[in-house]
Protein backbone atom coordinates (compact mmCIF):
# COMPACT_ATOMS: atom_id res chain seq x y z
CA UNK A 1 0.00 0.00 0.00
CA UNK A 2 1.53 3.31 -0.61
CA UNK A 3 1.88 6.39 1.08
CA UNK A 4 -0.86 8.58 -0.47
CA UNK A 5 -3.26 5.32 -0.51
CA UNK A 6 -2.81 5.04 3.52
CA UNK A 7 -2.86 9.24 4.20
CA UNK A 8 -5.98 8.67 2.43
CA UNK A 9 -7.75 6.04 4.35
CA UNK A 10 -6.54 7.60 7.11
CA UNK A 11 -8.35 10.48 6.54
CA UNK A 12 -11.90 8.81 5.14
CA UNK A 13 -11.77 7.28 9.08
CA UNK A 14 -10.81 10.52 10.81
CA UNK A 15 -14.01 12.19 8.49
CA UNK A 16 -16.34 9.51 8.75
CA UNK A 17 -15.81 9.10 12.45
CA UNK A 18 -17.00 13.40 12.51
CA UNK A 19 -19.78 12.71 10.41
CA UNK A 20 -20.98 9.84 12.24
CA UNK A 21 -22.53 12.18 14.67
CA UNK A 22 -23.51 15.05 11.75
CA UNK A 23 -25.92 17.77 13.02
CA UNK A 24 -26.43 15.89 16.43
CA UNK A 25 -27.59 18.50 18.98
CA UNK A 26 -26.78 19.13 22.86
CA UNK A 27 -30.10 18.06 24.58
CA UNK A 28 -31.98 21.66 25.31
CA UNK A 29 -30.32 23.61 27.80
CA UNK A 30 -27.26 22.07 28.13
CA UNK A 31 -23.71 23.25 26.47
CA UNK A 32 -22.11 20.65 24.22
CA UNK A 33 -18.03 21.28 22.83
CA UNK A 34 -18.78 20.59 19.54
CA UNK A 35 -21.18 18.96 17.58
CA UNK A 36 -21.47 18.20 13.97
CA UNK A 37 -23.25 19.56 10.65
CA UNK A 38 -22.84 18.91 6.76
CA UNK A 39 -22.27 22.25 4.47
CA UNK A 40 -24.98 20.37 2.10
CA UNK A 41 -27.74 17.99 2.25
CA UNK A 42 -27.23 14.69 0.44
CA UNK A 43 -27.03 14.10 -2.85
CA UNK A 44 -26.65 18.23 -3.19
CA UNK A 45 -23.08 18.68 -3.09
CA UNK A 46 -21.89 20.75 -5.69
CA UNK A 47 -18.62 19.34 -7.98
CA UNK A 48 -19.25 15.72 -5.88
CA UNK A 49 -17.78 12.59 -7.35
CA UNK A 50 -19.26 10.09 -4.95
CA UNK A 51 -21.12 9.91 -1.64
CA UNK A 52 -18.85 8.36 0.71
CA UNK A 53 -17.44 10.61 3.87
CA UNK A 54 -14.90 12.13 2.22
CA UNK A 55 -17.29 13.56 -0.75
CA UNK A 56 -19.14 14.84 2.28
CA UNK A 57 -18.14 18.23 4.02
CA UNK A 58 -18.60 19.17 6.86
CA UNK A 59 -18.14 21.61 9.68
CA UNK A 60 -17.96 20.35 13.75
CA UNK A 61 -18.88 23.45 15.72
CA UNK A 62 -17.10 24.34 19.00
CA UNK A 63 -19.62 26.98 20.85
CA UNK A 64 -18.05 28.79 23.66
CA UNK A 65 -19.19 28.09 26.92
CA UNK A 66 -22.18 29.78 28.15
CA UNK A 67 -21.75 33.35 29.69
CA UNK A 68 -18.40 33.47 27.83
CA UNK A 69 -19.97 34.49 24.01
CA UNK A 70 -18.73 37.39 22.53
CA UNK A 71 -21.01 36.98 19.31
CA UNK A 72 -18.11 36.69 16.88
CA UNK A 73 -17.19 33.08 15.00
CA UNK A 74 -14.46 31.84 12.75
CA UNK A 75 -13.84 28.73 10.72
CA UNK A 76 -10.74 26.60 11.19
CA UNK A 77 -9.16 25.28 8.57
CA UNK A 78 -6.28 22.53 9.76
CA UNK A 79 -3.87 22.04 7.01
CA UNK A 80 -2.64 18.54 6.11
CA UNK A 81 -0.83 19.09 2.25
CA UNK A 82 -4.60 18.92 1.26
CA UNK A 83 -4.39 15.06 1.22
CA UNK A 84 -5.15 14.75 5.14
CA UNK A 85 -6.46 17.22 8.17
CA UNK A 86 -4.69 18.14 10.92
CA UNK A 87 -7.74 17.93 13.29
CA UNK A 88 -5.47 18.40 16.65
CA UNK A 89 -3.08 20.88 16.54
CA UNK A 90 -4.18 23.12 13.86
CA UNK A 91 -8.24 22.50 14.78
CA UNK A 92 -9.31 21.13 18.10
CA UNK A 93 -6.99 23.16 19.81
CA UNK A 94 -7.30 26.33 18.12
CA UNK A 95 -11.09 26.32 18.41
CA UNK A 96 -10.79 25.30 21.91
CA UNK A 97 -8.36 28.73 22.50
CA UNK A 98 -11.11 30.64 20.46
CA UNK A 99 -13.66 29.69 22.72
CA UNK A 100 -12.07 30.57 25.66
CA UNK A 101 -11.99 34.02 24.28
CA UNK A 102 -16.10 33.52 23.48
CA UNK A 103 -15.69 32.88 19.91
CA UNK A 104 -17.90 30.11 18.28
CA UNK A 105 -15.48 28.00 15.92
CA UNK A 106 -16.36 26.35 13.27
CA UNK A 107 -13.64 23.13 12.22
CA UNK A 108 -13.97 22.19 9.14
CA UNK A 109 -13.23 19.24 7.27
CA UNK A 110 -12.73 20.13 3.21
CA UNK A 111 -12.50 17.91 0.32
CA UNK A 112 -8.96 17.09 -0.11
CA UNK A 113 -6.63 15.80 -3.68
CA UNK A 114 -6.51 14.14 -5.53
CA UNK A 115 -9.83 13.23 -5.70
CA UNK A 116 -10.97 16.97 -5.55
CA UNK A 117 -8.72 20.29 -6.41
CA UNK A 118 -8.93 23.81 -5.39
CA UNK A 119 -12.35 24.29 -6.60
CA UNK A 120 -14.09 22.15 -4.66
CA UNK A 121 -12.25 23.49 -1.23
CA UNK A 122 -13.49 27.19 -2.26
CA UNK A 123 -17.10 25.41 -2.73
CA UNK A 124 -16.64 24.74 0.80
CA UNK A 125 -14.81 27.31 2.05
CA UNK A 126 -17.31 29.70 1.10
CA UNK A 127 -20.29 27.45 1.86
CA UNK A 128 -18.88 27.41 5.24
CA UNK A 129 -19.35 30.94 6.12
CA UNK A 130 -22.33 31.25 4.23
CA UNK A 131 -24.14 28.19 6.28
CA UNK A 132 -22.69 30.47 9.85
CA UNK A 133 -24.22 33.44 8.39
CA UNK A 134 -27.37 31.93 7.94
CA UNK A 135 -28.02 30.02 10.79
CA UNK A 136 -26.00 33.24 12.64
CA UNK A 137 -29.49 33.85 15.05
CA UNK A 138 -29.66 30.51 15.57
CA UNK A 139 -26.25 30.32 17.90
CA UNK A 140 -27.15 34.12 18.65
CA UNK A 141 -24.01 35.89 16.40
CA UNK A 142 -23.45 38.40 14.81
CA UNK A 143 -23.30 37.94 10.96
CA UNK A 144 -20.57 40.76 10.37
CA UNK A 145 -18.30 39.40 12.74
CA UNK A 146 -17.18 35.45 11.26
CA UNK A 147 -14.09 35.42 10.19
CA UNK A 148 -11.79 32.02 8.37
CA UNK A 149 -8.38 30.75 10.25
CA UNK A 150 -5.93 28.76 7.39
CA UNK A 151 -3.14 26.87 8.86
CA UNK A 152 -0.68 25.92 5.71
CA UNK A 153 -2.76 24.11 2.94
CA UNK A 154 -5.49 25.57 4.74
CA UNK A 155 -4.11 28.89 4.91
CA UNK A 156 -3.94 28.47 1.22
CA UNK A 157 -7.34 27.96 1.06
CA UNK A 158 -8.15 30.87 3.07
CA UNK A 159 -6.11 33.14 0.75
CA UNK A 160 -8.11 31.77 -2.11
CA UNK A 161 -11.49 31.72 -1.18
CA UNK A 162 -11.38 35.26 0.34
CA UNK A 163 -10.10 36.70 -3.34
CA UNK A 164 -13.01 34.37 -4.93
CA UNK A 165 -15.99 35.92 -2.42
CA UNK A 166 -18.63 38.08 -2.92
CA UNK A 167 -22.65 38.57 -2.20
CA UNK A 168 -25.16 35.89 -2.06
CA UNK A 169 -27.63 35.38 -4.34
CA UNK A 170 -30.83 36.65 -2.87
CA UNK A 171 -32.92 34.83 -5.37
CA UNK A 172 -31.75 31.49 -4.62
CA UNK A 173 -34.37 29.00 -3.27
CA UNK A 174 -31.79 27.75 -0.54
CA UNK A 175 -31.28 30.22 2.34
CA UNK A 176 -27.73 29.31 2.83
CA UNK A 177 -26.73 30.42 -0.93
CA UNK A 178 -28.40 33.94 -0.43
CA UNK A 179 -25.68 34.88 2.38
CA UNK A 180 -22.61 36.64 1.05
CA UNK A 181 -19.13 34.05 1.18
CA UNK A 182 -16.85 37.26 2.33
CA UNK A 183 -15.25 36.48 5.92
CA UNK A 184 -14.57 39.73 7.98
CA UNK A 185 -11.56 38.64 8.92
CA UNK A 186 -8.56 36.07 8.06
CA UNK A 187 -6.10 34.45 10.16
CA UNK A 188 -3.41 32.76 7.71
CA UNK A 189 -0.83 30.69 9.67
CA UNK A 190 2.68 29.44 7.49
CA UNK A 191 1.45 29.46 4.03
CA UNK A 192 -1.13 32.20 2.51
CA UNK A 193 0.56 32.73 -1.26
CA UNK A 194 1.32 36.00 -2.62
CA UNK A 195 -0.82 38.05 -4.59
CA UNK A 196 -1.65 37.11 -7.73
CA UNK A 197 -0.48 39.91 -11.03
CA UNK A 198 -3.69 42.73 -11.14
CA UNK A 199 -5.52 41.26 -8.28
CA UNK A 200 -7.53 43.95 -5.91
CA UNK A 201 -6.41 44.04 -2.49
CA UNK A 202 -7.60 47.33 -1.41
CA UNK A 203 -11.60 45.95 0.21
CA UNK A 204 -9.37 42.62 1.10
CA UNK A 205 -10.61 41.39 4.91
CA UNK A 206 -8.80 42.33 7.53
CA UNK A 207 -5.79 39.82 7.18
CA UNK A 208 -3.62 38.61 10.36
CA UNK A 209 -0.27 36.88 8.85
CA UNK A 210 2.42 34.69 11.05
CA UNK A 211 5.16 32.03 10.00
CA UNK A 212 8.68 31.47 11.54
CA UNK A 213 11.39 32.93 9.73
CA UNK A 214 13.11 29.69 9.31
CA UNK A 215 10.15 27.74 7.54
CA UNK A 216 11.02 30.40 4.07
CA UNK A 217 8.83 29.56 2.07
CA UNK A 218 6.01 30.50 4.18
CA UNK A 219 7.85 33.23 5.87
CA UNK A 220 9.00 35.00 2.66
CA UNK A 221 5.03 34.96 0.89
CA UNK A 222 3.34 36.02 4.25
CA UNK A 223 6.05 39.24 4.05
CA UNK A 224 4.90 39.38 0.45
CA UNK A 225 1.05 39.15 0.86
CA UNK A 226 1.73 41.79 4.22
CA UNK A 227 3.40 44.27 1.72
CA UNK A 228 1.23 44.16 -1.09
CA UNK A 229 -1.98 44.41 1.64
CA UNK A 230 -0.59 47.35 3.04
CA UNK A 231 0.29 48.76 -0.12
CA UNK A 232 -3.32 48.54 -1.68
CA UNK A 233 -4.37 50.19 2.01
CA UNK A 234 -5.93 47.36 3.54
CA UNK A 235 -5.91 46.04 6.90
CA UNK A 236 -3.14 43.43 7.79
CA UNK A 237 -1.12 42.73 10.54
CA UNK A 238 2.10 39.95 10.31
CA UNK A 239 4.49 38.18 12.73
CA UNK A 240 7.69 36.30 11.80
CA UNK A 241 9.34 34.34 14.69
CA UNK A 242 13.17 34.14 14.50
CA UNK A 243 12.90 30.27 15.24
CA UNK A 244 10.73 27.95 14.86
CA UNK A 245 9.50 25.17 12.50
CA UNK A 246 6.15 24.66 10.14
CA UNK A 247 3.22 23.47 12.08
CA UNK A 248 3.61 24.67 15.22
CA UNK A 249 -0.71 25.04 15.77
CA UNK A 250 -1.63 26.75 18.69
CA UNK A 251 2.25 26.57 20.04
CA UNK A 252 1.61 26.20 23.70
CA UNK A 253 4.54 24.06 24.44
CA UNK A 254 6.45 26.13 21.71
CA UNK A 255 8.53 29.69 23.78
CA UNK A 256 9.90 30.13 20.16
CA UNK A 257 6.61 31.48 18.92
CA UNK A 258 4.09 30.35 21.70
CA UNK A 259 2.67 34.01 22.18
CA UNK A 260 1.57 34.30 18.65
CA UNK A 261 -2.49 33.68 19.75
CA UNK A 262 -1.91 36.47 22.26
CA UNK A 263 -1.08 38.95 19.32
CA UNK A 264 -3.57 37.27 17.79
CA UNK A 265 -6.39 38.31 19.75
CA UNK A 266 -5.18 41.79 20.30
CA UNK A 267 -4.68 42.08 16.27
CA UNK A 268 -8.73 40.99 16.76
CA UNK A 269 -9.68 43.38 19.81
CA UNK A 270 -7.95 46.17 17.64
CA UNK A 271 -10.29 45.00 15.27
CA UNK A 272 -13.51 45.64 16.91
CA UNK A 273 -14.32 41.29 16.63
CA UNK A 274 -14.92 41.02 20.35
CA UNK A 275 -17.85 43.19 21.12
CA UNK A 276 -20.75 42.04 22.63
CA UNK A 277 -23.97 41.02 20.48
CA UNK A 278 -27.61 42.38 22.09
Amino acid sequence: MNLHRSVRILAAALVALCASAADSKPPAGQWAANFNIPLWEDGKVPLALGTAPLDKPLLTVFLPPPGKANGAAVVVAPGGANIMLMYGAEGLEIAERFNEWGYAAFVLTYRLSPRYNDAARIADAHRAVQLIRARAAEWKLDPRRIGFAGFSAGSMLGRIMAAAAGPGKPDSPDPIARQGSRPDFLVLVYGPGRATPGEQLKDFPPTYLTAAAADRMAADASAQLFIDLNKAGAVAELHLYQKGRHGFGAAYRSPEFSLWMDSLRHFLKQGGFEQEVH
